[in-house]
């Protein structure tokens, strides 16, 4: 366990701390959650640029089950299960995102924009899970459900607009 805030001692103490805190753009003194999604789109079209398809989606599914872990261990290293910093679950959430939305500008702006109001707004069910399940799937579980809301609003603009 660790004392309050953590700092990048504590960052790179462990793999899962240097993941857990994006590389440490989880380190932000305001907004954290927000400048973990800003750190996932150069990882994202990083890994894009050099990957097939399918191991895209590989790399992104073992990002989401390994957050669990990830978020899990640094969590209790700092003796707080979701703290602020740990933004693992922002960067594999919006790769989700990401690999399902046109890669235009307009549309990639719009998905960071709706995807950071669901996870800071947190609707129904998305509240309920956050309050409630406080451990590495918890973390992770309600930013893939923001990431859900995200996808559908998406799919429903790209089906009513012209």
């Amino acid at each position: 366990m660790t004392t309050l805030p953590p700092d990048w001692r504590f960052v790179t103490r462990h793999p899962a701390h240097f993941l857990a805190f994006g590389l440490g753009s989880g380190l932000a003194p305001k907004a954290p959650g927000t400048f973990g999604t800003l750190a996932a789109l150069p990882l994202y079209y990083a890994i894009a640029w050099f990957a097939t398809p399918a191991e895209l989606y590989l790399i992104i599914a073992i990002a989401a089950v390994g957050g669990i872990w990830i978020c899990g261990k640094t969590g209790r290293d700092l003796g707080v299960a979701d703290y602020g910093g740990i933004v693992w679950d922002e960067i594999a959430a919006f790769w989700i995102v990401l690999a399902a939305t046109p890669q235009t500008p307009l549309w990639v702006a719009a998905a960071f924009g709706l995807f950071r109001l669901f996870d800071i707004w947190k609707p129904l069910p998305i509240n309920w899970f956050d309050a409630h399940l406080k451990n590495g799937f918890g973390v992770m579980f309600d930013d893939l459900l923001a990431a859900g809301y995200t996808l559908l609003v998406l799919f429903l603009a790209q089906k009513l607009l012209p």
